[in-house]
């Protein structure tokens, strides 16, 4: 999968997840387990990340995230 660019938007660190706000203007949902690169607790709001495109059940998903 072609990897994408965005910045961490909102995180809602009680529940481990978060949106990514993508450069192709969409909202990224993605749970903790998808943190390759770093803990999620370790993640910032308004930190630039890339990560690959994925489907959830209820809308587009981001997969395997990393720090840029």
């Amino acid at each position: 999968m072609p990897t994408m660019n965005g910045t961490i938007k909102r995180l809602v660190s009680e529940k481990g997840f978060g949106f990514i706000a993508a450069g192709d203007g969409n909202e990224y949902f993605f749970h903790q387990s998808a943190c390759t690169s770093v803990p999620f607790d370790q993640l910032r709001e308004g930190q630039a990340v890339t990560f690959e495109r994925g489907q959830g059940p209820k809308g587009p998903r981001a997969e395997n995230v990393r720090v840029a």
